[in-house]
């Protein structure tokens, strides 16, 4: 079933259709403004027959157009999953249609395209015949609705010729007046197909053209349509106390007013003033307390007298110093 496959060839092949596809839509696209031209002096000199005519050459050939950009689209689906063709044994859902679309489409356009031969070929020896034949008949309905219709043999609408032909009157400023009968059955159609939404009931019984809610009245409007819930009534603003913050225990305010405010650091306006200077000596009490305060934390501790006699030197010296620069018993 999966010999004879060659998953070179039909990589490259795959690239090549892409090319081409691309040249022959320029092509055909450059063929038919130019064809645009010649119907518009076909319906200027009075011959609107010979003009429908050209006209569908130029729907057929916007088909093929469209349909080349599909199967060019699908070419390229299939290059960017080549690796669910290479490794899994069988046809992965996610490539079924590209697959299907580029079997039946091949005989079709061979003559433009011959590269699409060797892919069908390869897809055969990949997948075995009977799904080849299902996609040459569409037996599983797997391939593309619209390349299907693009490259059918029909020929197109008439009502479509019309509106080429007007649309390619406006362009080349063309006077030009389409089949009444045409453009009559046309309106009938188009009118057929409309939903008449001025008859048509509402939601839950609500009246014509009123939406959700009844005739004219938009949401929630007369005719009993579907009302939403009446909106809340807006409570009136309340006063809400302030809330005051809760003060700890040991909260004193009278300790708060009589508190001194704190002034931001002046230099002297008096630049003959006298400096500060950082160092002050400290009276003998003054060191006493530093002293204390500095041993009192190791009082429970056994290392205790170790620390006293270790800054007793220290202690004297200090005061000493103290006693010397102080001659007032500054404290």
């Amino acid at each position: 079933m999966f010999k004879g496959t060659s998953f070179a060839k039909l990589k490259s092949n795959l690239k090549l259709s892409i090319s081409r596809f691309k040249l022959l839509e320029k092509k055909k696209t450059e063929q038919a403004t130019k064809a645009r031209k010649d119907i518009a002096d076909y319906i200027s000199g009075g011959k609107d027959d010979r003009a429908r005519i050209r006209v569908e050459h130029i729907i057929r050939e916007d088909y093929i157009v469209e349909a080349y950009e599909m199967l060019e689209m699908y070419c390229d689906l299939l290059l960017a999953r080549f690796g669910l063709i290479e490794k899994m044994k069988e046809l992965d859902p996610g490539i079924e249609e590209a697959v299907a679309t580029l079997i039946w489409a091949a005989p079709r356009i061979y003559s433009d395209v011959p590269e699409m031969k060797v892919i069908a070929d390869q897809f055969l020896h990949k997948y075995g015949k009977e799904f080849f034949e299902k996609c040459r008949d569409n037996v599983n309905a797997n391939v593309n609705d619209k390349v299907r219709h693009r490259l059918s043999i029909g020929p197109p609408p008439k009502v479509l010729i019309e509106q080429y032909m007007m649309e390619i009157a406006k362009n080349f400023k063309v006077p030009f007046e389409p089949d009444p009968s045409i453009m009559l059955e046309a309106n009938g159609m188009v009118a057929h197909d409309l939903i008449d939404l001025g008859n048509r009931p509402g939601p839950s019984g609500g009246g014509a053209s009123g939406g959700y809610g009844g005739g004219s009245g938009g949401y929630g409007g007369g005719g009993g349509g579907m009302a939403f819930p009446p909106m809340p009534a807006q409570q009136p603003h309340m006063h809400q106390p302030p809330v005051m913050e809760e003060k700890p225990p040991w909260y004193n305010p009278n300790a708060e007013a009589a508190a001194p405010e704190s002034k931001p650091f002046q230099y002297p306006s008096n630049p003959s003033a006298p400096t500060v200077s950082f160092y002050t000596p400290m009276g003998p009490v003054s060191c006493a307390r530093r002293i204390c305060m500095l041993a009192f934390p190791l009082l429970p501790s056994p290392s205790f007298f170790f620390c006293f006699f270790c800054f007793l030197p220290f202690a004297a010296r200090s005061l000493s110093l103290s006693l010397s620069s102080a001659p007032n018993g500054r404290d």
